[in-house]
């Protein structure tokens, strides 16, 4: 599988702010055999969010995550521009990392996230922070093969309770 991440951060953009967020979330794939082939920081700014989005995506790849913008700050779009370009919506994702989260801290409810389907891509907002991300991806990963294969057609059953370790 191949993936695309996108670091949402005015600071990490202007070179103010190591992002550390983006190369954890290329570390994780590695466990379900995902390489991040694209990578790129932007600022807070929807049509930048959308237009690497639409580009990502575009490139047909499998997997995009968005890191940042998340939150309640005016600045926060990445939920925003994510839903203007999305086709179908998959809230089941966001809603489990939500649900992860709560069980850490009650600000995880804050989080605004989103997750859905462009062409042939999966694409989820995940928060800003490290350990936000770490915990976010645990949840997800262990799916994200399944639902990539059934949005290829590669896989048609969901019934099984079996998942990628």
């Amino acid at each position: 599988m191949k993936a695309g991440v996108i670091t949402v951060s005015d600071k990490g953009y202007a070179g103010l702010r190591e992002d550390t967020s983006g190369p954890l979330i290329k570390e994780m794939l590695k466990e379900i055999n995902c390489e991040v082939v694209e990578y790129i920081i932007v600022p807070d700014e929807k049509e930048d969010i959308k237009r690497e989005l639409i580009r990502m995506s575009d490139l047909d790849l499998d997997l995009i995550f968005t890191t940042g913008g998340t939150g309640f700050s005016k600045r926060d779009v990445t939920p925003e521009a994510t839903l203007e370009v999305l086709e179908r919506l998959a809230p089941g994702i966001p809603e489990a990392m939500r649900l992860r989260s709560l069980q850490i801290t009650p600000k995880a409810m804050l989080s605004r996230g989103v997750a859905g389907i462009r062409k042939n891509s999966i694409i989820i907002n995940l928060p800003g922070s490290a350990k936000a991300v770490k915990e976010h991806l645990e949840v997800v990963l262990p799916v994200l093969t399944h639902g990539v294969e059934i949005l290829r057609g590669i896989a048609s059953e969901c019934g099984t309770n079996k998942v990628a370790k």
